[in-house]
Formats: structure tokens, C-alpha cells, sequence
């Protein structure tokens, strides 16, 4: 006989044992293929492990499968690997981990689509046409005048985003000016004239490590400074891959980036390419993920979640901003896309580029023990010359709203030239927290242990760890006083100081809160390179990968939050954040100047940066962590648990911390930096271990025994292996 290892998607640790169904022939069932089944009350769909000839559960106590699903497995044999090894590694639920990487519609049973979408196009005659012969029409206006600007067309979800509905197409049909046609989501880019840049010694150096490996495993980390030509390094490598008929998977840290390379992609290569993030629908996700599957894709841009499709051609792995923490998945499977990448390589015997202006001290360490290959891009590529740094005393010149004059003169210097110029707050809102001068009250949430920050438009009080609102109280909730005031400066309250001190410019504010509508970052950054927008205000998702020829001027405020982090990484954060926002600085033929704000001019950190650069920076930061005996000298994985009452989270991680183990150093618990969130209260203990195969071979050992524990079921709790959040 015959049984079935089923692994279902729930946070179970154990796959579930069924018969075949009727009339199947379980010895043809290959692992990866899709299996509806009983559960319960419930039907679900799950994934075949694998077929056993013995099984702890009786026969007769056994329920059969209700169907297959598939013929094929859904996910191919290097791909379920992948995701087995993922599940270990981090140790999250298998079912999961297999069934999550597959796109919404498979994990619901449905069958594997590719279908064709409507796109419209402007005809010979809406080329001809003048705008204002619309002016008694405008929505038909600004749907051809968007039309026009995509010669290559817009699909119809497209056409949505830019807010152009159906109706207003329909009316440009009738009129000739514009035609709809079906075609695949998957389209042949066609370049004319490819702009191939020269390189110069150190790109050709770099490309020729990278391309004489052949279809062997390497880890090449690619450390070039911001500006120095490293997409250039990675199109000449993926030129020599896609001529020898392979597939190319470009993973990027954020979805804001994604149109953006995308475009680059488009102007550069005559390939199938095609990009798969969270911003996309279920469907279009889906066509994507099939059409990789079938070989349909040459070049597939990707954020953290893309490592898992299936490529079956794939020849060269690239990891742009690899040093960025948003590969690392903080919620659910817990997974770091960079490290699943190299296994991925590794299995593939394939090159794997590791890319970044600031690489992480992982990497770093890796290239110290030989385990990667260091490239280095030490000057920026063409005319552009590195930006120079200036650091303000805030004790001196002090911020008035947030900017000191100094940075106010440097700015009408910057804009009278004609040039852009971007302030880098990294804190979105009006103000950080609502004081009352009298008493001392601020807007503490209720849920959390946080303050709530004010945000103006539209006016209310939010708590930007657990989403709760408030209304702002006209008087303070505790002493009646009306001397209620905002104190410190959000990226809201900086745009409209801007504002009133530079009337006559544009000034645009970009952070989770102005690109929230679906399109919106990109019609942004599409008017800032068109320099219809001066001054630039934004969070962290301006400060990655952007490229602004105009701007020269980058202020920086704040900037001692990281210096004086609880997290031992915060140093290394603060100075990769530095790099990052300083290089979109001078990246055109205009010099480029970086100003930072601060009370601690004389940091010896912020003053090994500035004078020294990232490279001994970094350098400084590994010999402390290899004094204090932290990652990457060792390895680290932290056991969350959180409960509605302070005291049954340390209950419960003290007895984890009990339990037998070898080889684990156990530290703990502690209060989480946020020790109230949401309305749980929430403690960690942490998991060390001198080596990576330790930690790996102790820990499942370690968990099981959790289960038994009796106040296990008291508290929610997780672990997260090599941990990238403050301890």
C-alpha cells in the first residue's frame, strides 16, 4: 500500500498522511504536483512530498485524497528544492513555504493560465490630431496625451492607473484616434540602436570575471561606488547569456524601482522581459509566473518574492542594492532573498552578481574568507566627479523648522543654477509627536508603546507601527491646556517650509503616504526627470538606486538617530543610508554637494565616513563586531513570543531557555525595542551559535521541544533566523 505526504498550506510543522484517490496510480505521482484533500470540515488544496510505502497512521484511519490537480508538478524539481531547503533553513512551516510561492490562483486549485490582455494604441490619425481641437473633452485629451507618450502602447490596467476609464477610450475609438488590440503580457522589446556605452577598465575587468566562469557557481560581489557604471556591468553580462539562449533573473529592492530599471531594460535589450512585485494583480502576477515557467522570459525584474519563480533557462542570478534590508522578509516565512539566491546559484552551478555602492558587512566578511569574489568600480563612470560633503553644526547654526541657513543658502545657490535639489528626512508625517507645553502630555498610542505622529493632510493622529487613528484634540486630553504643539519635523510639515521659502519653485514631497495610489511614485519621478519639480523632500525611497542628472544638491537632516542606535547594526544602516542618499548627488555633468545636519559633528563614525569612505568604514565596524563576538563572527536567530499580558511571553522564552540544547548559547529574554505593539506585549530571547551548521543542526531539535511546553499555548510565537531587525 501506498500513502501520500501531504504538506497543506497552514502554519503546521508536519505534513498529513493520505490515501491515493480512487482509480490514481500513486507510483506515476511525482513530488511538486498540486492535491486537493479533506481536512477537516474543509476542503484545501495542498502539495505531494512524496509517496512512502509505511505510514504511523493506520490504513483505516487514513482519508483518501480527493483529487490531482496537476500531471506535471506545478513547481519543477530545482525550484521545489529550493523551497524545501528555504523551509529548513529558516525553519518555517513547509506547507507554507511551498504553496506561498505560488500565485494566488494556484494555491486556490485553478489551473495554470497565460492569457492575452487589451492594450490601446494611438492610430495614424490621433498622432495628427491636435490636443486642443479636445479642449471640450479634456478626460479624452489627457487620454491620448498619455497615450502618446507610450508609443509602445498601455494596457487596459494600465490605462487605470494613469485614472483613464474604459468610457473615455471607447469615445477616442469612435473618433479613429486610438485602436485597441489583444497582445501578450510577455512582448519582444525592439532596440534599433542598443546605446552601448564604452567601458572603461575596471567595468571590463569586472565583466570579464563574470563572464569567464561560464555555467559554474561563483559569488561575485560588485562594489562600485554610486554613479560608477555597475548596470552597465550587468547588461554586458547579460548580453553574453542571453546570446547563448539563457534566462537572466534581476531582483531590486523595492517596487518603486522596478518601472525604472524596467525602462533601462526595455532601451537597452531586444528581449522578452518582464517585471513581478507585490503592486501587481493576482492575474497579471499569474501570467507572469506562467509564461517564466514555459521559457517565455529572457529577463525577468524582480523584488524579493520573484527569487522563487521558476526559470527554466536560468543562467546568471543579479542582486542589485544587495546590501538593502528589504530583501530580508520581516513578516511570516522569514526568508533573506539574497542568501535563498546564492543557494539557488549554487544548486544551478550557475554566477550569482551581488551589486551594491555599500556592501553589507556579510558580504564583506564572505570576500575575507574567499567565499565570493571582489570587483571593484572605484570612480563614477563618464564626466561625473563624487560629491563633496559638508557636515553643520546644529549647535551653532540652529534648524529653524528643520533646516539651518546655512543649508537655506546652499539651496537658493543650487536652484538659481537650474539645478534640483533633495532633502533627505527619514520621517514621513507633520510631526513626530503632539506635546502639551503645560503638563507634558504627548500622543502616546494606545496600543503601543510609541508616540502617534501628526499628519495634517488629512489631519489626524496615526500610529505608524499598528495602523491606529486618532482625531487631533483641540485642547490637551489631560489638563485642558490649549497650549498644544507639534514638536519635530515630518516630511509633511519640511514640504511645506520649503514651500513658503521657496514659492517660486516646485516642490515635491515622495514617502508611503503621497505614492500610496497605484502609479502615483512613477508619475513623480517621471516629472522630476522631466525637471518640472525642483526640490525634492522623501524618505529612504528616494535615497536608493535613483538616478537625477539635475540634482546636485542632497541636504541631509537628522542624522544622529544612527548613531546612537540600540541596534548594533545601526551604525552600519547609518552609513550605507549616508552613501546611498549622498551618491544621487552629482551624477550628471554638474558637481554635486552633500550637507549634513547634526549635534555630533566630531562622531568618530560620522567622521570616518566623511574622510575615510565606506570601504575603511566598514572595515572599523567589522573589528567591532568581531571583539564584541557579533554576526557575521557568529550566528544569530531570535525566538519572538508576544501575549495579550507583559508577564507570559518571559514565562514562556524562559522555558524555551531550558530546554536541553547543545551547542546554543541562549540569551535572555528581553523586552522587544517596542515591548507593547498592536496591544500585545512582546519579548525575544536570542539564539547564538559559533557556526552557521550549529545552529542549524540544534535548532530543530530545540523547537520541537517548544511544542510540549504547557505555556506554549499561551503565546503567539515565531523564529526568525539571521534576524535583520533590532534586537
Amino acid at each position: 500500500m501506498k500513502f501520500l505526504k501531504i504538506a497543506i498550506h497552514k502554519p503546521f510543522r508536519q505534513a498529513f498522511d493520505y490515501l491515493p484517490p480512487a482509480g490514481c496510480d500513486p507510483t506515476q505521482l511525482q513530488p511538486g504536483v498540486r492535491v486537493e484533500v479533506p481536512f477537516g470540515r474543509q476542503t484545501l488544496v495542498g502539495m505531494l512530498l512524496r509517496v512512502t510505502d509505511s505510514c504511523d497512521v493506520p490504513a483505516d484511519k487514513l482519508k483518501a485524497a480527493i483529487t490531482i490537480l496537476d500531471e506535471v508538478p506545478m513547481l519543477p524539481p530545482a525550484l521545489f528544492k529550493l523551497a524545501c531547503w528555504a523551509s529548513d533553513y529558516y525553519q518555517h512551516p513547509i506547507g507554507e513555504v511551498l504553496l506561498g510561492i505560488l500565485p494566488k490562483a494556484l494555491r486556490q486549485g485553478k489551473p495554470e493560465s497565460l492569457s492575452a490582455e487589451k492594450c490601446w494604441y494611438v492610430t495614424s490619425d490621433g498622432w495628427k490630431m491636435s490636443l486642443a481641437e479636445l479642449t471640450r473633452a479634456p478626460k479624452q485629451a489627457q487620454a491620448l496625451r498619455v497615450l502618446r507618450e507610450h508609443k509602445n502602447g498601455l494596457s487596459e490596467q494600465a490605462m487605470k492607473i494613469h485614472e483613464i476609464q474604459t468610457a473615455t477610450l471607447k469615445a477616442l475609438e469612435n473618433k479613429t484616434l486610438v485602436r485597441c488590440e489583444e497582445r501578450w503580457p510577455i512582448q519582444e522589446a525592439t532596440v534599433a540602436n542598443p546605446n552601448n556605452l564604452a567601458l572603461n577598465d575596471e567595468q571590463l575587468k569586472a565583466v570579464n570575471a563574470i563572464t569567464s566562469v561560464g555555467q559554474q557557481f561563483k559569488t561575485f560581489l560588485l562594489d562600485g561606488v554610486t554613479g560608477s557604471g555597475k548596470t552597465e556591468v550587468y547588461f554586458e553580462a547579460i548580453d553574453k547569456k542571453l546570446k547563448q539562449q539563457q534566462q537572466v533573473m534581476v531582483l531590486v529592492p523595492e517596487i518603486s524601482l522596478t518601472p525604472q530599471s524596467l525602462q533601462r531594460f526595455q532601451q537597452r535589450f531586444s528581449a522578452r522581459i518582464a517585471t513581478l512585485h507585490s503592486g501587481m494583480t493576482d492575474s497579471a502576477r499569474l501570467t507572469v509566473w506562467s509564461a517564466a515557467k514555459r521559457g517565455k522570459i529572457d529577463i525577468l525584474i524582480g523584488t524579493r518574492s520573484a527569487v522563487f519563480t521558476p526559470l527554466p533557462n536560468l543562467g546568471l542570478i543579479i542582486i542589485d542594492e544587495s546590501h538593502d534590508t528589504s530583501f530580508k522578509q520581516h513578516e511570516g516565512f522569514r526568508y533573506h532573498a539574497r542568501d535563498v539566491a546564492i543557494f539557488r546559484a549554487q544548486s544551478a552551478n550557475m554566477p550569482i552578481v551581488l551589486g551594491s555602492a555599500t556592501p553589507s558587512l556579510e558580504s564583506l566578511y564572505n570576500v575575507a574568507e574567499d567565499r565570493f569574489q571582489h570587483l571593484h568600480l572605484t570612480e563614477r563612470a563618464g564626466v561625473a566627479n563624487p560629491p563633496a560633503w559638508h557636515v553643520i553644526n546644529c549647535q551653532q547654526d540652529r534648524p529653524e523648522d528643520g533646516l539651518t541657513q546655512t543649508l537655506i543658502e546652499r539651496m537658493k545657490t543650487h536652484l538659481a543654477a537650474g539645478n534640483q535639489v533633495l532633502l533627505f528626512l527619514n520621517r514621513r508625517g507633520f510631526a513626530p509627536v503632539l506635546h502639551c507645553h503645560d503638563c507634558g502630555w504627548s500622543s502616546q498610542c494606545k496600543h503601543c508603546d510609541v508616540n502617534m505622529t501628526l499628519h495634517q493632510r488629512p489631519r489626524k493622529l496615526c500610529c505608524h507601527h499598528c495602523g491606529a487613528l486618532q482625531p487631533v484634540p483641540s485642547d490637551c486630553p489631560t489638563c485642558h491646556s490649549p497650549n498644544v504643539i507639534p514638536k519635530g519635523v515630518g516630511t509633511e510639515q519640511l514640504a511645506d517650509v520649503a514651500q513658503r521659502l521657496f514659492p517660486e519653485y516646485s516642490v515635491t514631497r515622495i514617502d508611503r503616504d503621497t505614492t500610496k495610489k497605484r502609479g502615483e511614485l512613477q508619475r513623480l519621478v517621471d516629472e522630476i526627470h522631466a525637471g518640472k519639480r525642483q526640490i525634492l523632500i522623501g524618505t529612504q525611497m528616494l535615497a536608493k538606486g535613483h538616478h537625477f542628472p539635475k540634482l546636485t544638491l542632497v541636504g541631509v537632516l537628522q542624522a544622529d538617530a544612527g548613531l546612537f542606535s540600540s541596534d548594533f547594526r545601526g551604525s552600519e544602516r547609518l552609513g550605507q543610508l549616508l552613501m546611498q542618499v549622498a551618491g544621487r548627488a552629482g551624477r550628471g555633468e554638474q558637481a554635486g554637494e552633500v550637507l549634513i545636519q547634526t549635534y555630533h559633528p566630531e562622531h568618530p563614525l560620522l567622521q570616518s565616513l566623511i574622510k575615510n569612505g565606506y570601504p575603511t568604514f566598514a572595515q572599523s565596524l567589522l573589528q567591532e563586531r568581531e571583539l564584541a563576538g557579533l554576526p557575521p563572527y557568529c550566528y544569530h536567530a531570535v525566538l519572538q513570543a508576544e501575549a495579550k499580558d507583559p508577564q507570559t511571553p518571559f514565562d514562556f522564552l524562559q522555558s524555551a531557555k531550558h530546554c536541553p540544547h547543545e551547542a546554543l548559547q541562549l540569551l535572555g529574554p528581553v523586552p522587544a525595542v517596542i515591548a507593547r505593539k498592536a496591544g500585545h506585549y512582546r519579548a525575544h530571547l536570542l539564539v547564538q551559535a559559533k557556526t552557521r551548521r550549529e545552529l542549524m543542526q540544534q535548532l530543530p531539535t530545540w523547537l520541537h521541544q517548544l511544542l510540549g511546553l504547557p505555556q506554549e499555548k499561551k503565546v503567539r510565537w515565531k523564529l526568525d533566523v539571521d534576524p535583520m531587525d533590532g534586537l
